[in-house]
């Protein structure tokens, strides 16, 4: 396979079938510095928005794939959504910062973004023919249904591979998303079966008309969150800088595609920003080598992405899916909330803010306080984490854990134990600063996915330990920009030719 996806046109009649179809639907395609700061956003796109819904396959929702959207989703924001934990819920002085990607349009989750971006950029290069190829999303769950909505969008049929334990809510929605029932691709297991997931894409990558957008291997996913996820991490850390923090000391991230962590790339460039990477303590791959089950839903593991720039994380936390299906019952359930409000005092804002936490959102916010104890943050440091989607997610996952766990009922006195076991009393163990000699060791585990199992070559491989060939990457943002707005210019152009001619 090859390294990376360069922003340059290999086939220009397949390009030119890209541009007829989205001229055909009326589709106009944001760049991606667009997206990182919304207001470049064009009026008339802004007009047009405000009579579409955020959740409906409209070719102006491609306009909302943006950190910026307010609280309803529908109108724009002049900062991300996010929360400030108070140390009554994390007993650390140090500011956590969430950020909410519940706010994105269509999933409820900010994997939109990275599916976007890796379409795109197959589209504006002539690599990916819409009206002949399917696009093959495979995921565990947020980017399979990203990538379903997008390709909707733009004209194309998107097949969703994930793992049959996924949660039900994730099913439902591609149920109602996909063009046919069989674009819903179940592969054995959950959340740490990565590789069922690509051997299954490498069956369907025999037939030339299924095309793999794989998140794990498309640097536009490091791109797209560098530039965007990045600068939104940024502007709600320096509106907080005015009145409390004055460091950005940590961005906190479970690895998942390694997309999201790439934002702490450009936060340490900017502000000397430690990248601290987090995964289940159940499948310790990058604490100790390790495998095995877990149910941290979002965060595939077993294997080090392609795209994860390894060599310049700083740590390493462990988190249990225990901890998170607990979180998850404690903010979600009657009794939970009752004990919140009445016995720590938190106000109904509060609470109702962890609506848009969901599994993997609780495993970002122990992994920060984890991390601000290990690191004795005060109040002048702030970690920024990130919500990638809703509680509304994980109603079945709480429903089960909840009928397993607490079959006799579950009261305030249970939520208590939790809020102490899982919040106040979480401790600095399975946790691992990163030594030169422990990111080589980490770095090595990805050889045995990528040149081995998927034919990454050798070189290729090696290139990625230099901060060099993250620049590049990162520093290709305005060619692409560039792509993108010829291929909007040829396609409006054409249209107009057309519309001259009747």
């Amino acid at each position: 396979m090859s390294l990376v996806v360069s922003p340059e046109i290999v086939d220009r009649d397949q390009r030119a079938r890209a541009i007829a179809r989205v001229r055909e639907l009326g589709v106009v395609m944001p760049t991606f510095s667009q997206l990182a700061d919304p207001s470049k956003i064009p009026a008339a796109h802004t007009k047009k928005l405000a009579s579409v819904a955020p959740d409906e396959p409209h070719a102006e929702n491609l306009w909302r794939v943006h950190w910026y959207n307010g609280a309803d989703r529908k109108s724009r924001a002049d900062l991300p959504g996010f929360m400030v934990l108070p140390e009554a819920i994390t007993g650390v002085k140090a500011l956590i910062v969430v950020l909410f990607g519940r706010r994105f349009p269509m999933i409820g989750a900010h994997k939109v973004l990275p599916a976007y971006s890796v379409l795109a950029a197959q589209l504006v290069t002539g690599r990916f023919d819409p009206a002949r190829q399917k696009a093959v999303w495979p995921s565990t769950g947020n980017y399979c249904r990203g990538g379903v909505s997008v390709s909707r969008i733009l004209g194309c049929r998107g097949v969703a591979v994930l793992p049959a334990g996924m949660s039900r809510e994730r099913f439902e929605w591609l149920e109602k998303w996909v063009t046919h029932p069989d674009d819903i691709i179940r592969t054995p297991g959950t959340e740490s079966n990565v590789k069922e997931i690509y051997d299954k894409c490498a069956e369907l990558e025999r037939d030339p008309e299924n095309v793999i957008l794989n998140q794990f291997s498309a640097f536009s996913n490091y791109l797209i969150h560098y530039a965007c996820t990045g600068r939104a991490a940024e502007e709600v850390f320096l509106s907080l800088k005015k009145s409390g923090g004055k460091r950005l000391a940590a961005f906190v991230s479970a690895t998942g595609s390694a997309g999201t962590i790439a934002a702490g790339d450009y936060l340490k460039k900017r502000h000397g920003t430690k990248i601290a990477a987090v995964e289940a303590l159940e499948c310790p791959t990058m604490l100790n080598n390790g495998f095995g089950e877990h149910n941290i839903q979002g965060i595939g593991d077993k294997h080090i992405p392609l795209i994860h720039n390894v060599m310049n994380i700083d740590a390493v936390i462990a988190v249990s899916d225990r901890v998170t299906d607990q979180l998850n019952l404690l903010f979600g359930s009657e009794a939970g909330r009752r004990y919140l409000k009445a016995r720590q005092k938190l106000d109904d804002k509060a609470i109702a803010a962890f609506d848009d936490v969901g599994i993997s959102g609780f495993a970002n916010i122990a992994a920060s306080i984890k991390l601000a104890k290990l690191m004795h943050y005060g109040p002048d440091d702030v970690i920024v984490t990130v919500a990638t989607d809703s509680a509304s997610l994980y109603a079945s996952e709480r429903d089960n854990y909840r009928a397993k766990h607490y079959p006799g009922g579950f009261d305030e006195v249970n939520a208590g134990e939790i809020f102490g076991s899982c919040l106040q009393s979480l401790t600095t163990d399975n946790m691992l600063e990163l030594t030169d000699f422990e990111r080589r060791r980490i770095f090595n585990l990805g050889y045995y996915t990528w040149v081995e199992q998927q034919g990454v070559s050798v070189e290729d491989f090696e290139r990625r330990r230099q901060q060099s060939f993250w620049n590049e990457i990162a520093d290709s943002l305005p060619t692409w920009d560039r792509l993108i707005e010829e291929f909007n210019a040829e396609a409006q152009k054409a249209s107009g030719k057309a519309m001259a001619a009747g």
